[in-house]
């Protein structure tokens, strides 16, 4: 059942055989920018943490209520910060062993919060630029104390969170046409990173990022190599940076299986199979399927699983939207499964 936000300040959830809303949370009172969804033993509805304003809050779906507000949430976490008040939220991202979540911020902070005391810990450093933004952040895989963020800064920063910290830095460099003439800054847009530790970031000029300076044998394969002492996915001799799209790439997802999801602003969905061969130190990217969205003109956000690629957005009159494309044969065939084009 897909769950959705919406930039009126509501939640929805979905009933994917009939389309029709089964649960919500409304009055929230600001737009829900990000959230995480949680599964949790006994309850076919997933908990959802979502970020609203500049508030974190957790509410329960299976819930009685159809219809919940803010009174109804389980946590409720003010990222206020003295002299931000104007700040708002972008980005939520939740550990695999659901102890922490990882924020980003307009303003270029990122941060993270103990599920189980609350305490709010901000990095030392932010992303600072003109327009500050940072807009993704992710947790490491098996790097229980580590995130990496991307900004508009064009940076992509990696953190000791309990120390707040930074520990490595990547900047993309600007992509030279010709002429000498660049396109539009490469703001890092979207950012993911896969079981095996490497990193995709998408950027604002169309390039794809791929950083592999801190991928892991997967363990299926049978390695018996311990984990490095550092996670090295930002160095820039280990990376591929390729031209793959004319728009801003607004998000990018990895899948177990190493295949990976993108989308631009405009609705041009690729799929990549990503392979990384550690013992040549060559990078793999082979596009394996391309479309484009019907309904959604503009793009905010991308889920992917093992049968479904869910995109989500605003159609051309700016009313809230999400399609939803089903997998058919050997990851590369698909086909429309369903589109709700209902209203925010």
């Amino acid at each position: 059942m897909p769950t959705r936000p919406l930039d009126d300040g509501s939640l929805r959830v979905y009933d994917l055989s009939t389309f029709k809303v089964i649960k919500a949370v409304r009055g929230l009172g600001a737009e829900v920018s990000s959230l995480a969804c949680v599964k949790r033993p006994g309850s076919e509805l997933r908990d959802v943490w979502l970020a609203s304003g500049r508030r974190v809050l957790k509410f329960q779906m299976d819930s009685p209520k159809m219809i919940q507000s803010v009174e109804d949430a389980l946590v409720d976490v003010d990222l206020t910060e003295e002299g931000q008040e104007d700040d708002i939220l972008n980005e939520l991202a939740l550990n695999t062993s659901k102890t922490h979540i990882a924020f980003s911020m307009d303003s270029g902070t990122v941060g993270v919060v103990d599920i189980a005391t609350k305490v709010l810990s901000r990095m030392k450093s932010k992303h600072e630029s003109v327009m500050h933004v940072c807009g993704s952040v992710r947790f490491i895989p098996d790097r229980p104390r580590e995130i990496v963020s991307g900004g508009y800064d064009t940076a992509l920063l990696h953190f000791d969170f309990h120390e707040g910290k930074i520990l490595s830095t990547r900047r993309i460099p600007p992509y030279a046409v010709v002429g000498g003439m660049s396109l539009s800054p490469p703001f890092v847009m979207s950012t993911a990173i896969s079981s095996t530790g490497l990193i995709a970031a998408g950027t604002a000029d169309g390039r794809l990022y791929i950083g592999c300076g801190g991928y892991k044998v997967p363990k299926a394969k049978g390695s018996n190599k311990k984990r490095s002492r550092k996670w090295e996915g930002l160095k820039d001799d280990e990376e591929v940076i390729i031209k793959i799209a004319e728009g801003p790439i607004v998000a990018v997802v990895f899948e177990e299986t190493g295949m990976l999801t993108l989308s631009t602003l405009l609705g041009v969905m690729i799929r990549f199979e990503v392979e990384f061969e550690e013992g040549q130190g060559n990078v793999s990217i082979v596009k394996v399927w391309q479309q484009e969205t019907q309904g959604v003109k503009k793009v905010n956000t991308l889920v992917v699983d093992d049968k479904r690629v869910v995109v989500g957005g605003l159609t051309a009159d700016g009313q809230g939207i999400f399609e939803i494309w089903k997998k058919e044969v050997a990851d590369i065939a698909y086909s429309l499964y369903g589109l709700s084009g209902r209203k925010s």
